[in-house]
């Protein structure tokens, strides 16, 4: 159903679970096998007998479904990280770990069942990190329904691929929407952002800090807890329904972070990640109705902040709504200040069925270049160039037609790993996609160790 609360607004919590969470432990099944048919053969888009469309230069290698107990309707397949051979992708009901070292052929190690929204996740060594937006009982995967007094961090050991553990959580206000990690030694810094506050809620007390820093010790996962909850707007925050942050993306090597927040981006200066100092605050009534995340390039002189107009369930991909809204905005940083310089918008028009909008997407490691892969949901995976930051543009896709019968559906995220893009679709699995483009060939050249999209790396 709907939900109620403003966080209803945003399609990361638009469905509540009614189940409650299963016992601790793995479920353990192989993947299938790339299915051909899902594929377009056509050597340019449109015509394909399955409705897909692509671009000459992306092809689809693999695409393993969605597998039970996570392929209920209110399943959706959410964020993505990787860890050497593995890519771990977090789910309304859990999360899944497959095995990539063969991309054309995924194989599925475990599956941990713990319900709840939205269920992000990020690896860092040997811990799994699990962002819980939805009040729960309590802080275990197998609590039952009852008084819904706590959401937050969910905490993971994940040593053993095949059954991974849970070690511990993190109540947090307003619950975890998304979170960042900020690694410092054998200290990890975690920034939860959430939209809040809820005054009848228990979880989500007002006033609502802007973000939550944890501090999580590596040899004691366990004492994980919330240190600072700085407010990181100097003035009022522009948002008519929430306040709070969306997303946050930091880059540790240039002491820079961007926060993405319900009516402003903010830049950040997280030299001591405790205390992040505000540089500039962003506004854009006129364009911008979400802030949903930010992508700095590699040499930390842009930042890409995306608008997740009607929370990622509205058509926002047709002709009645402006190029500039549902998009990214590009900024340039000049002598410390951010100045808007373009915005892209994927070119294909889609259905008023299909729910689209700027979702989440990485850096393609080209080295001299400014180069993106972005999900849009049902507006399929889009491939773009922004070194020339006034004028973006569009270097490939692919773009499944509209989900039968209606309703959310659509890639959540796709991000560039180690040669290939990984696509965690809502309700179509994980599909691998390969880029063959002139333009692209460099990065294949870039190995990974692991990946955390908001948790920038130089390449």
């Amino acid at each position: 159903m709907i939900a109620a609360t403003l966080r209803g607004a945003l399609l990361c919590t638009v469905l509540l679970l009614t189940s409650a969470c299963a016992a601790d432990g793995p479920v353990v099944g192989e993947a299938t096998p790339a299915n051909p048919s899902r594929e377009s053969s056509a050597p340019s888009p449109g015509g394909a007998s399955d409705g897909v469309i692509k671009s000459d230069n992306v092809t689809l290698v693999a695409n393993v479904p969605r597998a039970a107990p996570f392929n209920g309707d209110d399943d959706f397949n959410t964020d993505l990280a990787f860890q050497g051979d593995y890519a771990y992708v977090g789910n309304f009901g859990g999360f899944s770990v497959f095995d990539i070292g063969d991309p054309a052929k995924p194989k599925l190690v475990s599956q941990v069942a713990c319900p709840a929204q939205q269920n992000d996740v990020t690896v860092y060594r040997d811990l799994l990190i699990l962002s819980v937006d939805e009040p729960q009982s309590g802080e275990r995967c197998g609590s039952s329904p009852g008084t819904r007094s706590w959401e937050g961090l969910r905490l993971f050991d994940i040593s053993d691929k095949a059954s991974p553990r849970y070690v511990g959580a993190v109540a947090t206000d307003c619950g975890s929407h998304t979170h960042t990690m900020v690694p410092d030694g054998d200290t990890l810094y975690v920034y939860v952002s959430s939209p809040g506050p809820e005054p009848e809620s228990l979880t989500c007390p007002a006033p609502h800090e802007l973000i939550q820093v944890v501090e999580i010790p590596m040899d004691e996962p366990a004492s994980a807890r919330v240190v600072a909850k700085p407010d990181i707007f100097p003035e009022r925050r522009h948002s008519t329904f929430a306040a709070g942050c969306h997303d946050i993306t930091a880059y540790p090597e240039k002491k820079l972070a961007a926060a993405a927040c319900f009516g402003d981006g903010v830049l950040l200066d997280i030299s001591d990640p405790v205390k992040p100092k505000v540089l500039q605050q962003l506004t854009d009534t006129e364009n911008f109705s979400i802030w949903h995340s930010a992508t700095f390039n590699n040499d930390g002189t842009k930042v890409v902040f995306s608008d997740e107009l009607g929370g990622g369930g509205q058509a926002t991909c047709d002709r009645n709504t402006p190029a500039t809204k549902g998009a990214n905005a590009v900024y340039d940083l000049v002598n410390g200040k951010l100045e808007r310089r373009g915005y892209y918008k994927i070119p294909r028009e889609q259905q008023e069925t299909e729910n689209c909008v700027a979702h989440n997407g990485s850096l393609i490691p080209v080295p001299g270049k400014d180069v993106m892969v972005q999900a849009w949901y049902q507006g399929g995976v889009s491939i773009w160039d922004f070194t020339d930051s006034a004028n973006p543009r569009e270097i490939g896709f692919f773009d499944r037609p509209p989900y039968p019968g209606g309703g959310i559906a659509g890639p959540w995220s796709a991000y560039y790993y180690n040669g290939y893009v990984y696509s965690s679709d809502i309700k179509a699995g994980l599909d691998v996609l390969r880029i063959d483009d002139p333009l692209i060939e460099p990065a294949k050249q870039v190995t990974m160790d692991d990946f955390n999209v908001q948790t920038q790396k130089s390449y």
